[in-house]
């Protein structure tokens, strides 16, 4: 499985601050695009796969809700969010 219980606890205490912080907006948004990239790297090997790409789809709009989300609430962590992740806006 590529989403241990060890990996998501990293995501979460870098992004949200600590482990249990789950509900963060940082850390979902983090959480997501680690998500994103593993799919897009399933997608590479198995374009045939529509499944997985509708599950991508629904993944990449529901981090761009959060991001706007972000943007109104915090610009500066959203810039900051932006950067480190490595996210095209």
């Amino acid at each position: 499985m590529y989403l241990t219980k060890e990996v998501k606890a990293e995501i979460f205490k870098k992004h949200g601050g600590f482990e249990g912080n789950t509900g963060s907006t940082e850390g979902q948004i983090a959480l997501f695009t680690h998500r994103i990239n593993h799919l897009t790297q399933h997608l590479k090997k198995n374009h045939k796969d529509f499944n997985t790409e509708r599950s991508l789809v629904k993944l990449v709009g529901k981090r761009r809700s959060l991001l706007d989300y972000l943007k109104k609430k915090d610009i500066e962590k959203y810039r900051a969010l932006i950067k480190e992740l490595g996210i095209r806006k």
